[in-house]
Parts: structure tokens; sequence; C-alpha cells
């Protein structure tokens, strides 16, 4: 008996939804045109529909800022993956209405096989360098990581009372030489500074490619309520990850200055990521969704451009 023979007819041929389907969702789109799968994706830009087409991506318009749009979500797929960010701080600063009102269109009908959603390792705040497992407890610092808190509970919750398989990747920085602002290149070409080492913190990294393949890995063999942390084996400061591209690419190192003087000079956005230190360990990546690196560590990574 075919293993979908219950199933409605249009579920006999797996489909899979992607939200949020910027670079990384492309990225797992490639990886799926070889298999026997649809893949179809959210947007809610009508320009985009012939460029998500050229990859084999059937487009869906619709809007997870607008409830009215969701509706044809809902049963549609045997599994999703929710790539979207959280909107900007309009509203409560704490709740991210997307993956709500996600969740909520879901809701409709049957449950998809697994919910996977990327989310951000910013939810460990600042462990001020101490090594960070999907044990340790979230305590978000920054408005930006208390939605992604938020966000993680709705996917969680959907899959305790659904039953869908849902799985948290926690994301650290994305880094790939073929992605748009991919890589320290142009901050380097600036001389943006960078901290002390005294000041300095732990940054954490995951190439691109290797996010894809995770993301993949996790719609079918990630186990019910998980948190994976999705990071290479790199354990470096931030400022030598900047002085490594530098050298990489024959550019100047960048200036090391004091936190106070970093303060009067960078902007808002970037000293927030200079408050957090934190080495995060990726066992569970390894051992449940059996992901072999094909960039173990950043310099691999930048090198191979």
């Amino acid at each position: 008996m075919s293993l979908y023979g219950a199933l409605p007819a249009r579920f006999r041929r797996e489909r899979i939804l992607i939200i949020g389907c910027g670079d990384v969702g492309q990225r797992v789109a490639r990886d799926l045109q070889a298999s026997p799968l649809r893949v179809l994706a959210l947007t809610s830009s009508p320009q985009r529909r012939d460029g998500l087409r050229r990859l084999g991506i059937t487009p869906l318009l619709g809007n997870l800022d607008d409830r009215r749009t969701l509706g044809r979500l809902a049963g549609l797929a045997t599994r999703v993956l929710h790539l979207a960010p959280p909107p900007g701080e309009a509203g409560d600063w704490r709740r991210d209405p997307r993956s709500r009102e996600l969740v909520r269109a879901l809701m409709q009908r049957s449950a998809p096989t697994a919910l996977v959603y990327g989310s951000t390792t910013g939810v460990y705040g600042d462990r001020q360098g101490r090594w960070t497992d999907e044990s340790t407890p979230c305590a978000p610092l920054t408005p930006r990581a208390w939605r992604r808190v938020d966000a993680e509970t709705s996917v969680h919750g959907y899959g305790r009372m659904t039953g869908a398989r849902t799985t948290v990747l926690r994301i650290p920085g994305i880094y790939a030489p073929d992605r748009e602002g991919g890589t320290p290149r142009e901050r380097l070409l600036r001389g943006t500074p960078v901290l002390q080492r005294e000041d300095d913190v732990f940054t954490n990294h995951i190439h691109a490619d290797d996010l894809a393949r995770a993301c993949r890995l996790a719609l079918w063999r990630g186990r019910p309520q998980r948190n994976i942390n999705v990071v290479d084996d790199s354990d470096l400061m931030m400022g030598d990850y900047y002085d490594l591209a530098a050298d990489l690419y024959g550019l100047p190192r960048p200036p090391r200055v004091p936190r106070d003087a970093a303060r009067e000079q960078l902007p808002l956005m970037l000293l927030s990521f200079m408050s957090e230190s934190r080495r995060l360990r990726n066992d569970r990546m390894r051992t449940e969704l059996r992901l072999r690196l094909r960039h173990p560590t950043v310099r691999e990574g930048l090198a191979a451009r």
C-alpha cells in the first residue's frame, strides 16, 4: 500500500511550503530540485513570482501581516519551513504577530507532518563567553530577541496542540561569499572598528549552504518539540573574526577601540551585537540532524569564495 494512500490526492506528492523565501529559503529549494517534491513559497510581492518560478518554486501571494490572505495555507503542505522574521517594533515589542498568524492559518485544517522555524541564538542573551547548549534557558536582552522567543513559543505550542513535529533552529550570523552582505568585506573597506581584546565578545557563524541543509534535514529528521543550535565549529572572538577575514582578503585589519569609544562611533544595532558573548555547542545538530558541515569553520567558508 502506498505510504500516502490514505491521504487526499493532492498530498500523494509531498508539498513543502516555505514562508520567508529569501536567500536561505531559495538555497533550500535548490537542494530539493532533484527530489520528487513540490515546493511552494509565500510571497507578498507579485514582482517576485517569476523569479521564484525560475527556481522551480510555485509562488503563493499572501502576507503574514494581512490575515485575510492566509486562508489558502491551511492544509496545503505536508511540511512547512518558516523563515520569515518578526516585524519591527510597532505594537507589542515582545510579540511576533506574524508567527501567530501563520499558526492561526495552519490550524484551520489538518496539520503538516513537520513545522521548522528559523530563530536566532540571540534568545540566549549575554552568556559572558560561557559555553551554551539547547538546555540553557532563554534570557533575551533585546526586543528582537524577545520577539523570537515569542515565535518559538507559538511554533511549539502549535506542535503540542496538533501533533506536528516542530523544530526550532537557533541561528547565529549567516555568511556566504555569494550572499548579499554575506562577508565582512564591505565593513573592512569602511574601516569600521572592533573592540579591543579585553572588551571583546565571542561570535558564532554558519555558512548559508550549511544552514539550508540543516533546514532541509530538520523537515524530515527533526524530533518533536526540539530546539537546535545550527552553528559551525569556529571558536572565535569578534575581533579575531574580522582580522581573519582581513588577512584572507588582503585588506588592513580593523582598528581596535575600547568599549567606551565604540559607543560613540558605532550604530546601536552593531553595538547590540557587541554586548552579548556566547560560545555555542552544536552536538544536537550533528547527532539528531546528522548534519556534516561542508564549511566547518569560518576560515574554510570564506576561503572558498
